[in-house]
Order: structure tokens, then C-alpha cells, then sequence
């Protein structure tokens, strides 16, 4: 009978230890050569601290809690966000949708690709990469890392690239920066999420999106000891300690781009990453808008700080602007606009 246990007890752990290498090996085991420490920044990485700052004390700071049960702020971030877009010289669009007598809107400006080959007789669409971040923020927090710190990066990111439209550079790709309304619960993975209405009504018009990229609380950083846990106890053999990285999380069907994107952030990269392309059913995988577009087929990635694995903060009246390492945001920011840049090429 012993025995017996014993064979069973040395099945189980093989089983075990057989998925966890799989895991690893199609789901974590990412390009590129990672740095094991942040870098200085730039000049130019300077001013975009400076930048980020600013918007993110304006809408956690001066607007703060925005949601639902607070109309009038949430409506006064959708206003700063399109204003910053316009000011950008970019061309907004609302996308909006009545919920209980109430509007909400989805804030869009995009930049027109311009894909080689196309004529006036056979027109080409260019696919279309979306960055997106929601700009609600929970009940009763002023939400400045979940989610300020995503949205004050989308409108540094759709500056940069306004810039370059400016100088008549523009993108092979469609570009495409979004601020979505209404991530945060009840709403959360419901019909009445904000970019699940937007990624239907994308589907809808028959929109090709190659890559959607959503920012998700990313600016939160600690080289304390055991500062980083995961949802599952096995993701931590696996995976630092220490909560001085930028984390990037797909579900499986969009290992492709996260590997992409990763292998293309390294090939940068001036602070540590982590990737993980994981079963959506893993807690913290699916908990943001990427989750909407993975609805509709569309591939899609969620960048982080892996949220309230890491911050302490999380989803409280503490969510304040003091809270946040701009300097390492910063450096986020400045990857992922590097990362942009390449993937409008590929």
C-alpha cells in the first residue's frame, strides 16, 4: 500500500513538473537580452518625466476620482484627454454608448497609415495598431498608477507620434490612441466595459488590428526584497522577487506579438522586463482592456507593473500621484515608443 502511494505521490510530481517546463518553455521564456537594472535617463527622457508627472497630477491630482458615481470628473478627464489629443494636433473622435440614461465615451485620435501600393482604383487600409488605457478609476480612489499612469503614457506616446506626422513622417501602420471609459468594477470584463464596446464596434466595421498594446498601471517600482508576488506560488520560481521590472502579459493566442513586443522593448530597453503569455484564466492575466479585444479575436497585450501583486496602493484612497517612480515610468514610456516605432516597420 506503501509502495503504492509512493508511485502515485512520484506521478503527480512528474505530471507537475512536466507542465511547469511547458509553461516555461512556450509561455515565459521570452527574447531579447534583458538589463538587471535601470539606466539614467536621457535629456529627453528628462522632459518626459516632467511630462507624465503633469498628467498624471492632473487627472488623480486636481480631477481625481473618476467614475460612474462621479460623472461630472469622469467627463472632465474625457475632456483633458480629448483637449490634449487636439492640442497635439491630432483628430479626436468620441465613441460613445448610454448606459442608464448616463453617456460614456471612448476618446479616440488616430494617425493615418499610409501603406505602399495602395491607388485611388485598389485602395489599401493599412492594419491598425491600437494603444489604449482606461481613464476611470475605482470607487472611491483618485486612480493615479491604475490608471493615470496609462493614460498620461498613451497621450506622451500620441504626442511623439503626432510630432513625426508633423514632419511629414507618417506611419506605415494606422496608429490608433485610445482612452477608454469604464475598466474598473462593476463594469469590469462585463458588456458594459468601455473597450469591449469599442472592440465590438472594430470588429463590426471590419477593422484589421494587428496589435493592440493596452497600459495598465506602470508606474510602480521597488528594489525592496520580496516586493513582487504573483497569483499563482509556481509563477514565482519562475519570475524576480524584487518589483524593479516592467511586465508584459498576453493570454496564449497572442504569444506572437508579446514576444514581438518584448524582444523589441529589450532591444532598448534601460529598465528590467518580464513576459508571460499565459492561460486568460490565471488571475491578473485578463484584468484589463486587452481582455476586450482577445473577445473579438483581435491579438492583444497588456504592459504593467503587475498592479496589486506589487503596489501597495492598489485600488485605495492612496492611489496618489506621491506614490509613483517617475523616473523609471519614464524609462517605460521611452521603450515603448521605441517599441512602436518597430513594429510599424515589421
Amino acid at each position: 500500500m506503501l509502495l503504492k502511494i509512493l508511485f502515485t505521490l512520484l506521478r503527480v510530481t512528474i505530471a507537475v513538473v512536466a507542465i511547469l517546463v511547458l509553461l516555461w518553455w512556450f509561455g515565459m521564456r521570452m527574447p531579447g537580452k534583458n538589463v538587471s537594472k535601470a539606466r539614467p535617463l536621457s535629456p529627453d527622457e528628462v522632459a518626459l518625466r516632467e511630462e507624465l508627472r503633469a498628467d498624471v497630477e492632473k487627472l488623480a491630482g486636481e480631477i481625481g476620482e473618476r467614475n460612474m458615481w462621479h460623472y461630472a470628473p469622469l467627463n472632465a478627464a474625457a475632456d483633458f484627454i480629448e483637449d490634449s489629443f487636439s492640442r497635439a494636433g491630432l483628430r479626436t473622435r468620441r465613441d460613445s454608448y448610454e448606459m442608464r440614461g448616463q453617456t460614456c465615451h471612448n476618446i479616440e485620435a488616430e494617425i493615418p497609415g499610409s501603406l505602399q501600393g495602395a491607388t485611388a482604383s485598389q485602395p489599401s487600409h493599412p492594419p491598425i495598431v491600437v494603444i489604449g488605457a482606461h481613464y476611470d478609476s475605482v470607487f472611491g480612489s483618485p486612480g493615479a498608477n491604475d490608471n493615470g499612469t496609462g493614460v498620461a503614457a498613451t497621450l506622451a506616446l500620441a504626442r511623439r507620434f503626432a510630432e513625426k506626422q508633423s514632419e511629414r513622417r507618417p506611419p506605415y501602420k494606422t496608429l490608433r490612441f485610445v482612452a477608454f471609459v469604464n475598466e474598473e468594477p462593476p463594469y469590469f470584463l462585463s458588456g458594459e466595459m468601455g473597450s469591449l464596446v469599442y472592440a465590438r464596434r472594430c470588429k463590426e466595421r471590419g477593422d484589421k488590428i494587428s496589435a493592440m498594446i493596452s497600459l495598465e498601471t506602470i508606474g510602480y517600482f521597488s528594489d525592496a526584497p520580496r516586493s513582487q508576488t504573483y497569483p499563482s506560488p509556481g509563477l514565482g520560481v519562475f519570475y524576480p522577487k524584487v518589483g524593479n521590472f516592467i511586465g508584459f502579459v498576453s493570454n496564449v493566442r497572442s504569444r506572437a506579438l508579446l514576444r514581438r513586443v518584448i524582444a523589441l522593448f529589450r532591444k532598448h530597453a534601460k529598465i528590467p522586463s518580464e513576459g508571460a503569455a499565459l492561460p486568460a484564466f490565471i488571475p491578473g492575466v485578463s484584468w484589463s482592456d486587452q481582455w476586450s479585444f482577445w473577445q473579438h479575436g483581435y491579438p492583444a497585450i497588456m504592459v504593467t507593473d503587475t498592479a496589486p501583486f506589487r503596489y501597495p496602493y492598489y485600488h485605495s484612497s492612496n492611489d496618489t500621484p506621491d506614490k509613483l517612480d517617475y523616473d523609471r515610468f519614464a524609462l517605460v514610456v521611452s521603450g515603448m515608443q521605441k517599441v512602436i516605432e518597430d513594429l510599424d516597420t515589421l
